[in-house]
């Protein structure tokens, strides 16, 4: 494990396992139950657990029955395309396999069923569901391995393949910093959605930064010019208009939802959010 991975590893595990107290406590919130059978109407029974159409069809009323459903499958899926690989404070890439160490050690310590997926332009890894810190920290050396460089961020394909790919209803949380076109409606009907929004502060409130070359870390296409005031001042509205978009299209459909910045603590602002 490098020096890196054992740092966020001991700092993120702490956290969960020292500061969370009692057994129970958890960041996560899923359904918690799971549908068993249909019975006869009883008087006393919750009219919301009606099953109207067989109600209908046998002419009787019948309820659902459900039974707990403790073991939750939490899925996390980091999308590590090259705009990932900035940072002033630190790189957003190593800021995103914080949270998924938190997010992990979290669900192993719920006794719950943790996987990994990383997307960028395609699908790179997909770990199998686990209940072992060893698989927590494998997840969170794979993270950091990889190299976001050139990769550009398919939106649509990662959607589609994790709604593919993800049989079973999951708590997913989707961790990337989301600049560009998402649709979540499709994915949102099948899981329980969790977006977290990473950004660094520049991004979001850049200043002029003279006569210079830049990259784009995800094409390789360069650009130089004069990066003024007012092409930062253009660059911002589009931010502002990218973040609206991406707010209403959250908030339509019911998607929880987080920004943290790379100079924030994550895991304090997480358990906050989703307590």
């Amino acid at each position: 494990m490098t020096f890196t991975a054992k740092k966020i590893a001991l700092k993120t595990r702490k956290q969960v396992f020292g500061e969370m107290l009692g057994n129970n406590a958890s960041l996560f919130q899923g359904e918690g139950f799971e549908f068993a059978e249909l019975r006869e109407y009883i008087y006393g029974d919750d009219v919301r657990k009606i099953d109207w159409k067989t109600t209908a069809k046998l002419r009787r009323p019948f309820v659902k029955i459900y039974h707990e459903e403790r073991e939750l499958n939490v899925v996390v899926s980091t999308l590590l395309s090259g705009s990932t690989w900035f940072g002033t404070q630190r790189p957003k890439s190593e800021y995103m396999a914080e949270i998924l160490a938190l997010l992990g050690f979290s669900a192993v310590k719920n006794s719950d069923l943790f996987s990994h997926i990383i997307y960028a332009d395609r699908l790179y890894r997909m770990s199998r569901p686990s209940k072992k810190i060893y698989a927590v920290h494998q997840e969170l050396e794979e993270a950091l391995a990889f190299d976001p460089l050139g990769k550009e961020a398919d939106y649509a394909g990662w959607t589609d393949t994790l709604f593919r790919r993800v049989k079973k209803k999951a708590l997913m949380f989707l961790i990337g910093d989301f600049v560009g076109e998402v649709d979540l409606r499709l994915l949102s009907r099948k899981h329980d959605l969790f977006v977290i929004i990473v950004r660094d502060r520049f991004e979001e409130h850049p200043r002029s930064l003279g006569y210079l070359r830049l990259v784009d870390p995800e094409t390789g296409e360069s650009f130089e010019g004069d990066i003024n005031e007012g092409v930062m001042g253009e660059y911002r509205k589009a931010m502002i208009a990218n973040d609206r978009r991406l707010y209403r299209h959250l908030r339509q459909n019911g998607i929880r939802h987080v920004k943290l910045y790379t100079d924030e603590e994550p895991f304090a602002k997480l358990l906050r959010r989703m307590r």
